[in-house]
């Protein structure tokens, strides 16, 4: 069978997951936040908001190895639950830098207490473009209602299913990598102070996502997925 696999170059031992976004106003979403990337606006600043929920403070029941000559890293599989916190993240596109709040839940009023956060850290000067996903809480009536009032916040959602087109979700990763996953945390507050010195540390040095994949080629690549998907949904069906 191995033999049979290989000179037909199938691997039926991986997998990987997709999701293709059915928003109907696709198109008009995703040129409007490239739009952002590739030609900033000026005297604004562009802000990909996002909330990191259920950062869990986990404690690795032994202590693990550290990384050595002739072995890996290791850490125990299992682990205490500490509980959890949010992390309320603004990724600055053209500095790099993150302006963060946390919270103990993710609700409207999280959301509401960290834009006005924003609104302080900006120069009353700029403009300020968000970027975001769908949440509801990102479309709560009260949070609606704040940002008539101040009209210099301009929002712009990305399609549903395509969260990859906000960079702060670069940076979660980045943290989740190298300071969530690897960590072992007797507490939450444990887990606040290792994301803290991480955000500190990142800020005095900034590190920017840039936008460099071309529109128009990611859209074909999106055609090609809905072609083939269809097509096995026709072949399912016939079967």
């Amino acid at each position: 069978m191995q033999r049979l696999w290989a000179a037909n170059d199938l691997k039926p031992h991986r997998r990987r997951t997709f999701k293709l976004s059915q928003d109907s106003q696709f198109e008009v979403k995703f040129w409007d936040i490239i739009g952002l990337y590739l030609e900033p606006p000026v005297r604004a600043v562009v802000l990909c908001c996002d909330e990191k929920s259920q950062c869990q403070a986990l404690e690795r029941t032994q202590p693990g190895l550290p990384l050595g000559q002739g072995h890996i890293a290791t850490r125990t599989h299992d682990y205490y639950r500490h509980g959890t916190v949010t992390l309320f993240a603004a990724l600055n596109y053209l500095s790099g830098k993150v302006l963060a709040e946390r919270a103990p839940r993710h609700r409207h009023q999280e959301w509401l207490k960290f834009l006005r956060k924003i609104d302080g850290a900006v120069s009353a000067e700029l403009d300020v473009h968000l970027i975001l996903d769908n949440y509801a809480t990102h479309k709560h009536p009260a949070v609606l209602s704040w940002l008539a009032k101040r009209p210099r916040f301009k929002l712009h959602f990305t399609p549903t299913s395509a969260s990859w087109l906000n960079l702060v979700e670069r940076f979660f990763r980045d943290l989740s990598q190298d300071v969530i996953s690897p960590g072992s945390f007797a507490s939450v507050p444990d887990l606040v102070a290792a994301i803290w010195s991480y955000l500190e540390e990142r800020n005095l040095k900034p590190k920017r996502y840039e936008w460099r994949a071309q529109g128009q080629v990611i859209l074909e690549k999106l055609r090609r997925a809905r072609q083939a998907l269809a097509q096995e949904l026709n072949v399912s069906k016939d079967t």
